[in-house]
């Protein structure tokens, strides 16, 4: 089950979430051959056009370490308000088949900017 964060970013500013993602031990994901999506929108009932897509990366494969990122033209673009975003892992298992894990959800509330 993903784990829920409420996240605020400042509209007009560049946004980067460092994510530290572990096991349920306690030990550090291993994000070796992991690939990372992650997409905020207004709502879930939104369609899929309709979402800002993070760029991501995996930082540090071994330690679990990856980002998200918002450029400011991106945050500018957001109305100020809340939002709902998820982060997935995914990763093609030795049978061939890609596995989806959705590692983080939450809302995400867009401040407001003066200077434009």
């Amino acid at each position: 089950m993903a784990q829920f964060e409420e996240i605020t970013i400042d509209q007009g500013a560049d946004a980067t979430i460092q994510l530290e993602l572990i096991n349920q031990d306690g030990s550090a994901k291993n994000l070796v051959n992991h690939a990372i999506a992650a997409k905020l929108k207004k709502n879930y009932s939104d369609s899929s056009g309709e979402a800002t897509a993070f760029t991501t990366a995996v930082t540090d494969a071994s330690s679990g370490l990856a980002s998200l990122s918002l450029t400011n033209t991106q945050t500018d673009s957001l109305k100020a308000g809340r939002y709902v975003y998820d982060v997935e892992l995914s990763f093609v298992d030795s049978g061939g088949a890609t596995i989806i894990e959705r590692v983080l959800e939450g809302r995400i509330t867009v401040t407001p900017s003066v200077t434009r």
